[in-house]
């Protein structure tokens, strides 16, 4: 059994790049389709405190749910965004990884490199060209 989760939507690529650096150090994590099978709110609530950050730095903002319930305003409690996350799962914004390290938002998605106990294998790029990580499994500085 690994000791990562990945809460992944396969349609994002960010979460597809994230899942695929976690594979590049040599682990095949536990992938939760989270909108298929979303977090119980007491799951919902550890992960927003351990990855230290606020209910509403949780939320998708370009989904239609959001624009629907009018969630810009600032008007809703954090219980309120919860049950609102929970009715409508595309409002949490994603990948959400789970390592041994910590537990972080990886957006963008190279912020998981700092959380993943074993080293990258080697080179990798994102769907998008942009190489985040050398030949030698070591993560690229941003000049």
């Amino acid at each position: 059994m690994s000791n990562i989760t990945i809460y992944h939507n396969p349609a994002c690529g960010t979460s597809r790049n994230a899942l695929e650096m976690i594979r590049n150090s040599g682990t095949e994590p536990m992938v939760i389709l989270y909108l298929e099978t979303p977090p119980a709110r007491k799951e919902l609530v550890k992960l927003i405190e351990d990855m230290g950050i606020s209910v509403r730095a949780l939320l998708r903002k370009n989904v239609d749910p959001y624009e629907q319930l009018g969630l810009a305003e600032d008007v809703f409690s954090d219980d309120r965004l919860i049950d609102f996350m929970l009715q409508y799962p595309i409002l949490i914004n994603r990948p959400i990884v789970v390592t041994p390290l910590g537990t972080r938002l990886c957006r963008p998605s190279e912020v998981v490199l700092a959380i993943l106990p074993d080293e990258q294998r080697g080179a990798f790029a994102k769907e998008d060209g942009e190489q985040v990580v050398d030949s030698q499994g070591k993560p690229m500085t941003k000049s």
